[in-house]
């Protein structure tokens, strides 16, 4: 057995990467070991002597999987849960979430001019205010204050 050491770090440094991901053909290692200069090397790289190994790399198999069930809802049970209710769902996101509905409802109604600018006005800032829980409880109090009629779906 010849000593390939040398071939081996000139084919890493012209290949580019470490020595252990250098691949030498088993049938032609009398043919690499004549081989002193690099030009040597770089046409036995090119007639596939020497070609570079492939990385390996760790797989996103069962975090892939796991994500999809995730999505699904299962997984997220007590057993499962890590932060407090609020590191997982902070208030503000929850605030952002219906205010930004409510706010958007409020704007498709005085658009369709189903309300004017003060009723707008009045009932956006009873949003900020924080007395609507959801959309569906903001529509409830303008039907109820006979703002908007109720729709038959």
């Amino acid at each position: 057995m010849t000593d390939l050491r040398n071939q081996r770090r000139m084919a890493a440094s012209i290949l580019k990467c470490g020595v252990n991901r250098v691949w030498m053909d088993q049938d032609r290692l009398d043919e690499i070991a004549k081989a002193v200069t690099k030009e040597d090397i770089r046409i036995l790289i090119n007639g596939k002597a020497i070609t570079v190994k492939q990385i390996k790399g760790i797989s996103n198999g069962r975090k892939k999987f796991n994500q999809k069930q995730k999505q699904k809802g299962r997984k997220r049970g007590h057993g499962s849960r890590k932060g407090a209710k609020y590191a997982r769902l902070p208030k503000k996101e929850r605030w952002m979430r219906t205010i930004r509905s409510l706010r958007n409802y409020l704007k498709t109604l005085k658009d369709e001019n189903k309300i004017d600018k003060t009723t707008y006005r009045k009932y956006y800032m009873k949003a900020k205010g924080g007395e609507f829980r959801s959309k569906h409880h903001l529509q409830t109090h303008l039907i109820s204050d006979g703002i908007i009629k109720e729709d038959k779906q």
